[in-house]
């Protein structure tokens, strides 16, 4: 038994210590940014294929509800597989579970959804972005997990003004739907507020368990909340259900990783590499939706910039000036041995002259 234990311990070990690197940030950080950028286009897509209209709500929860009970069901089965025995939460882990929930799944792609289908992916992709920057200040200012430095402040403005340019349309007009930019944009403070929430909570709970259950459990709340509204989903062909099934994938595997991730390293060191979302969602969108025309290129590429210049600030570690810090460092010394000198000498002389004195 205790044999067991030691291996699992040592498993353990080699497991954070590969996701604490920098290989494997930079591998799991970017595999998550690649599937959640595709999932911009494959949404719209999706849309067309189950013949959900733009103005239908209902059938936009309905349809990510399922998405996301196929995600949790994949991540619980294939684990469960993995480890050899059920991936069942305990009792404490509930609590846990419902928070994550409410903000990764519910709120979060409950306001994503009806807003996709009102604005293009590529302005959608860029404006997901902001979750980095929210994501820092929430970890700040409300989860106290990271620290506000001047430097962070200026990458957040930043990177917000790169969101800011990309809904600037020709004539220097600024377009901000409520219902649709606006809505993809509140959804990203949910998404921000889950991964301060899966940091803190990784350290006592299963980040796996908790990916899992947390789809399960907000994809029912959806899909109730889209059936109960009157929402229908009318698949067209066998292409459709593919496609639901690899959005159920998209989210299983993504956000399994980022989890793991979050769960091994400070939430800053992560969510640097949320940048790559734009990237992979713009790209994909012009790809496969034909946005090329949507949005100017240049544009939209100082607005990519801009977004990217402002993640990489907030992360960026300035190396120390070894030899100014030499040298001030010297300075205190040589403060310090003429004030401890000064107190020698001073009691030296008090101690002369009682001695004079009592002579």
């Amino acid at each position: 038994m205790a044999s067991n234990d030691g291996l699992h311990s040592s498993t353990k070990t080699n497991d954070s210590a590969f996701l604490s690197s920098t290989h494997g940030v930079l591998l799991f950080a970017l595999c998550s940014c690649f599937l959640w950028g595709s999932a911009f286009p494959c949404t719209k897509v999706g849309n067309g294929l189950f013949a959900i209209a733009r103005q239908d709500t209902a059938s936009q929860l309905l349809f990510a509800g399922v998405r996301f009970v196929l995600a949790g069901t994949m991540v619980i089965a294939a684990m469960s597989v993995a480890r050899g025995r059920a991936l069942v939460p305990k009792k404490r882990d509930w609590s846990a579970i419902a928070r994550l929930s409410l903000f990764q799944t519910i709120l979060q792609y409950g306001l994503f959804y009806p807003g996709l289908s009102h604005a293009s992916g590529t302005s959608s992709s860029i404006i997901e972005a902001s979750s980095t920057f929210l994501a820092i200040i929430l970890a700040a200012v409300v989860f106290r997990q990271e620290r506000l430095t001047p430097r962070k402040v200026i990458g957040c403005l930043v990177g917000f003004a790169g969101v800011a340019l990309v809904n600037v349309k020709a004539g220097g007009t600024f377009t901000l739907s409520l219902g649709g930019e606006g809505l993809v944009f509140f959804s990203t403070f949910a998404a921000a507020t889950s991964s301060c929430l899966i940091q803190g909570l990784s350290k006592d709970h299963d980040p796996v368990l908790l990916s899992g259950w947390q789809f399960l459990v907000g994809g029912l709340a959806l899909t109730l909340a889209g059936a109960f509204a009157g929402g229908t989903l009318s698949p067209c062909g066998p292409e459709a259900i593919a496609l639901l099934v690899y959005m159920g994938f998209i989210s299983a595997a993504a956000y399994s990783l980022w989890s793991m991730l979050l769960s091994a390293n400070p939430v800053s060191r992560v969510t640097v590499f949320g940048f790559m979302n734009p990237v992979f969602g713009a790209g994909l969108s012009a790809l496969i939706l034909g946005e090329r025309a949507s949005i100017d290129p240049v544009r939209a590429g100082l607005a990519l910039a801009l977004v990217s210049a402002g993640i990489v600030a907030v992360n960026l570690k300035l190396p120390a000036r070894s030899g100014g810090t030499g040298r001030a460092a010297h300075a205190r010394n040589e403060l310090a041995g003429m004030l401890r000198r000064g107190m020698l000498e001073q009691e030296a002389a008090v101690r002369a002259l009682t001695e004079r004195r009592a002579a």
